[in-house]
């Protein structure tokens, strides 16, 4: 089901910006008992894409009261909430384009996501590399064909997800999650500078691991890093904290710190 501006509906205009343009951004939230889970965080998000956007913010009680009506229709699952500039604006002009469109859905709980929590997930590499682009990097925009190519060539390849590198081959994240990996005591994961989707669950785990006196190292990191590591890891709202048991033909053994990560990060 859709919700658009609070109002049930299948339709949505042609001329809205996010279809001719990607012009807008989203956030997917998981839901427990019919209440968005880190709704704080994920305003935060979008609040500085939208900024970053110069797209005005909507009034963020009423979009609330609006996620709220849908994830008590779906339960538990998941919600996704989109924002447009909306239409208006000739060509890539955004003048005239002054009224934000919100658009929210609702989907079941992937049920696949409860197994790669609980027994890890084997990961390829993708072939297609993100570009660079630090002038949108960390944000979860609405234009998203690199994913589309890099979810498609996985697929291809027979993965589920993988490991997707930048135009440096550099690691940045999988394909739908921020990468974390453990080595010697000290967390790694990628600078996302340059470009990637700094997720809210990635900001919860740094939150954890700098709590708990965890060293967490941020960098331009190549492939050997990560099949050097003694164990990785991969997260995002949806999916929680999910073990990376195998990497190509490399193989990892489920760790300890992801395992104390998923007891502390939970639907709270």
């Amino acid at each position: 089901m859709y919700w658009i501006n609070g109002e049930l509906q299948d339709t949505i205009l042609a001329s809205d910006r996010s279809f001719n343009y990607g012009d807008g951004g989203f956030t997917t939230m998981k839901t427990c008992d019919g209440q968005a889970i880190h709704w704080s965080l994920h305003v935060q998000r979008m609040q500085s894409c939208l900024q970053l956007l110069h797209i005005p913010c909507p009034n963020w009680d009423n979009v609330r009261l609006w996620v709220e009506t849908a994830a008590h229709a779906q339960g538990d699952g998941g919600i996704k909430l989109h924002i447009s500039r909306g239409s208006g604006g000739r060509g890539y002009s955004p003048l005239g384009a002054d009224e934000p469109q919100v658009t929210i859905s609702n989907f079941a709980y992937p049920s696949h996501y409860t197994d790669w929590q609980r027994h890890g997930i084997e990961l390829g590499v993708a072939q297609p590399r993100l570009g660079l682009n630090p002038l949108l990097a960390g944000h979860k925009h609405n234009n998203r064909l690199e994913q589309v190519l890099i979810k498609a060539d996985l697929e291809r390849q027979g993965y589920s997800d993988g490991i997707v590198l930048d135009l440096n081959h550099h690691v940045v994240e999988t394909s739908m999650a921020n990468l974390f990996w453990v080595k010697d005591g000290t967390l790694y994961t990628p600078s996302l500078e340059l470009c990637g989707v700094s997720g809210v669950m990635r900001r919860l785990v740094i939150a954890a691991a700098e709590a708990s006196s965890l060293t967490v190292q941020y960098g331009h990191f190549v492939m050997q890093d990560i099949l050097d590591a003694d164990e990785v890891f991969m997260c995002n709202s949806l999916l929680g904290i999910a073990p990376i048991i195998k990497i190509e033909y490399k193989t990892f053994a489920v760790g300890i710190i992801a395992r104390d990560f998923q007891e502390r990060i939970n639907c709270a």
